[in-house]
């Protein structure tokens, strides 16, 4: 997978991490889109333990659901829909729960 880059102009890559590994993005791009180029295809798990992806990649069907670290704590968020922030902290698995 690879981006764009003729006639596009991008801010200056952020870094940010993503199961505790730390990657670069450009502030715009969804974190989706830095997981798909991270090669990070697993966003979640289903009640079953089974791996999930990207579905719609529009916001409607929640599969792209990821965790971020805010100030408050740990809020689900659709990874299609949220956009980098330099520092931001995403986990793929609820931060704290028994994942054995």
């Amino acid at each position: 997978m690879s981006r764009v880059t003729q006639g596009v102009e991008r801010p200056d890559p952020v870094k940010l991490t993503i199961d505790g590994e730390t990657m670069s993005a450009h502030p715009g791009e969804t974190v989706a889109a830095a997981m798909l180029m991270a090669q990070k295809l697993r966003f979640r798990d289903d009640r079953a333990g089974t791996p999930r992806g990207m579905f719609c990649n529009m916001g409607t069907c929640s599969e792209c659901m990821v965790w971020l670290a805010r100030e408050t704590g740990w809020r689900r968020v659709r990874a299609c829909l949220t956009q980098i922030e330099a520092g931001m902290v995403v986990a793929t698995r609820e931060p704290g729960a028994d994942h054995g």
